[in-house]
């Protein structure tokens, strides 16, 4: 069923994309971005010629969202770690080596073909009928995703991430030990203009903040809670190596493979949030993965005593 919002700007010079994802609740800022490039969003009558026009208060905004389409992805059965679930919700601990969406030559083994073949009742708000992902973990990061059942529970949970009411808690193992026992990173990340498949630190980014508490040193090493306080792609990752502590067995942002690891030594350990339909409280938690257990033992083996 097409859904149309009807709306009139109400600040001088707030850019399209902005004002959409903020005035429709059922909207993230990409997905409103998708919607304009796609003419479903008019101003005053005309179709949008693009997501950065600036508006004037008062301008008639029309926002048509279509029905989802049909997805071609299939559905596999998989072993999931569900640590959550629920009929609005599941969350799952997702295994380092699993990427989450399909993408352009792996359409399958991804996190969306399992949860496919585990649920049959998905959100088709990312714009197709397929899982709610509200957010994202790469490939080779292991630890909680949250999963939406249904459209209601996943404009509440993008609602929560979009404000910053969702909290995020890491362990990262990094290289050295960072000047002081706790602190936070500020720094806006875009595109590395060097490097396309990289992240960096760069002057017109977008803005990215992550907070982080040494742990314990190991072996010229220092175990991290590391607390993201916004999500950009790559932000722990990024920023920890801006300061010149990159993660241990980062090859992307790192400077050398660790013999105990085969990826990073990132884990998304616990989640907090309110439940999108009672407002409960919700605080889980995912004990540290195999591999980053045994990379720990192996390094605290070596040390010195």
């Amino acid at each position: 069923m097409t859904d149309v919002h009807e709306l009139r700007a109400d600040r001088d010079g707030e850019r399209l994309d902005v004002f959409v994802g903020r005035s429709v609740s059922a909207l993230t800022r990409s997905r409103a971005r998708r919607l304009i490039d796609a003419g479903f969003v008019t101003v005053d009558g005309a179709p949008a010629k693009k997501a950065s026009v600036t508006l004037d208060s008062s301008q008639r905004v029309v926002v048509t969202i279509p029905p989802p389409e049909p997805t071609n992805l299939v559905p596999e059965k998989m072993s999931l770690s569900i640590v959550y679930e629920d009929a609005d919700l599941l969350v799952v601990d997702k295994p380092a080596g699993m990427a989450v969406h399909p993408s352009p030559g792996h359409s399958s083994h991804t996190l969306v073909n399992g949860i496919m073949a585990h649920c049959t009742d998905l959100s088709g708000i990312g714009g197709e009928l397929r899982p709610g992902i509200v957010h994202r973990l790469d490939k080779d990061t292991s630890g909680l995703i949250i999963v939406a059942k249904n459209d209601a529970s996943h404009t509440s949970l993008a609602r929560q991430l979009k404000d910053r009411k969702v909290e995020k808690t890491y362990i990262a193992l990094v290289e050295g030990r960072p000047a002081h026992e706790e602190g936070m990173i500020d720094g806006p990340i875009g595109r590395d203009p060097h490097h396309r498949k990289r992240m960096a630190v760069v002057e017109r980014g977008r803005d990215a903040r992550t907070h982080y508490r040494v742990l314990k040193e190991i072996d010229g090493r220092s175990l991290l809670e590391v607390k993201p306080e916004t999500g950009r792609t790559h932000q722990i990752r990024v920023h920890l190596a801006s300061i010149k502590h990159p993660i241990v067995g980062d090859i992307l942002y790192g400077r050398r493979r660790e013999p105990a690891l085969s990826r990073q030594f990132l884990h998304a350990q616990r989640l907090a949030f309110k439940h999108p339909r009672t407002g409960d409280r919700l605080e889980l938690e995912a004990p540290l993965a195999v591999d980053l257990e045994q990379a720990l033992k192996e390094l605290e083996g070596e040390a010195p005593r």
